[in-house]
């Protein structure tokens, strides 16, 4: 039996149609008709039920899919350990990171700590501070960063940091000592305030908003790297964490307006691991002893 039958035999199982299978497989129709033949008469028993120029799953080729996954997964992985051993990996991490850590830790802390460690090989999860504890906990990832902290007892919770939040706004071109007076109230009532790209403090920094500040207009953009293109391009205002736009700041692209409405909040960003060794004890002390602000 080979792995070219069953992976045809999956993707026509999962789409029902060989046309689309050879399409997605890049092999010819026919190619799809032999694979699924051969399969067939090295197992003995029809895996389709074909009528009318149609196929279908027979109850045998719904109960042999499930299986054919498991095989052809399995084996995936195993060619990927041996090419990964080929090229001198030894060890394997997946880590979970959120959105809005990622531009802040991959380019400067994952390079390094690689360089010094050219045998582990790296996988990187762009995902949801919501959904990263499940990954580690599930087994699906090795590590992952959040904005969250963990709930579950099995899950290991260390805090890298803890990050102020700052009114950020475009940039107006003056320097800090000739530019004019800014007032916070006045650019929350003429602009578009982007909200909800963090996890935690927009709910409750709407409360407290909505109390100062009549007819304020807000637009919700889920992900922080797009609210600093929309800022920097003059779209509009937000509240963001220090760390992420920190580059934007010194290069003054954006510009950070003193708030004195009432005290931002400060959020916390959390690495999650259900198993700690000396490795990820390094890791840990390496992102912990790198500057955010």
């Amino acid at each position: 039996m080979e792995y070219q039958w069953l992976k045809t035999f999956v993707v026509a199982a999962e789409t029902c149609n060989f046309r689309k299978a050879s399409e997605i497989l890049l092999i010819s129709q026919p190619g799809v008709t032999v694979h699924i033949k051969l399969l067939e008469e090295y197992l003995g028993i029809p895996l389709f039920d074909r009528m009318n120029k149609r196929v279908s799953l027979s109850d045998a080729g719904k109960m042999f899919y499930q299986e054919a996954v498991l095989l052809t997964k399995s084996l995936e992985k195993s060619v990927h350990r041996l090419h990964a051993f080929s090229e001198g990996y030894t060890h394997k991490w997946n880590i979970a990171i959120s959105p809005l850590m990622a531009e802040t830790i991959l380019p400067y802390i994952l390079r390094s700590f690689m360089d010094k460690h050219p045998n582990l090989e790296v996988s990187i999860r762009v995902e949801e501070s919501s959904t990263i504890e499940e990954l580690v906990w599930q087994g699906d990832v090795h590590i992952g960063i959040s904005a969250l902290d963990a709930t579950r007892k099995e899950i290991q919770s260390v805090e890298l940091f803890e990050d102020p939040i700052l009114f950020v706004v475009p940039s107006d071109g003056y320097d800090e000592e000739s530019g004019p007076i800014v007032n916070p109230y006045e650019y929350l009532s003429r602009n578009y305030l982007f909200t909800h790209h963090h996890p935690v403090y927009w709910d409750t920094l709407l409360l407290q908003l909505r109390k100062q500040v009549i007819n304020m207009r807000t637009m919700r953009v889920t992900q922080a790297h797009i609210v600093k293109r929309f800022i920097q391009e003059g779209l509009g205002i937000s509240f963001l964490p220090q760390s992420i736009i920190k580059r934007e700041l010194i290069e003054g692209r954006v510009m950070n307006v003193p708030f004195d409405l009432f005290p931002l909040p400060k959020v916390k960003t959390y690495l999650l691991l259900k198993n700690r060794g000396g490795l990820e004890q390094e890791f840990i002390e390496k992102i912990s002893n790198y500057y955010f602000g």
